[in-house]
């Protein structure tokens, strides 16, 4: 009995494999830009003055942004998550028209620790370099 091939063409064998989907990504950028022009343009919060919009990703679905955002000062992240969330309706509102969407992500709106965490890293290299001296070639 002879092996049958997957496929009847073998030059089709990649054709039906997951690929990375592109839209989720184009969606995510539109989605990002926007929020930071919002921010900068029509949002008036004081809470929100100091927030960065880092990073957003969206499901394959297009049901749910997660919206990634850090503050430049650390005592206001709690606030600043409560202006993001107050001002979601908002942003959803705004996107609805510049999306063209039937439905419009969900967004989520989760605080974005790497900048913090590269400080830090930053901190204690420094720290290192003091006790070790200068690094020579």
């Amino acid at each position: 009995m002879t092996a049958r091939p997957l496929h009847a063409k073998p030059e089709m064998a990649g054709l039906w494999e997951k690929q990375p989907r592109r839209r989720p990504a184009r969606v995510a950028d539109t989605i990002k830009s926007e929020i930071a022009l919002l921010l900068l343009r029509k949002i008036k919060d004081p809470r929100l003055t100091q927030v960065t919009i880092t990073n957003v990703s969206v499901t394959d679905d297009l049901a749910t942004a997660r919206v990634y955002y850090s503050v430049y000062d650390d005592a206001a992240v709690a606030e600043a998550g409560q202006g993001l969330m107050k001002a979601a309706g908002f942003i959803r509102s705004h996107l609805a028209h510049v999306l063209s969407m039937r439905h419009v992500p969900k967004l989520l709106f989760l605080y974005d620790e790497s900048l913090r965490r590269q400080a830090d890293m930053e901190r204690i290299f420094h720290e290192i370099e003091q006790e070790d001296g200068p690094v020579t070639d």
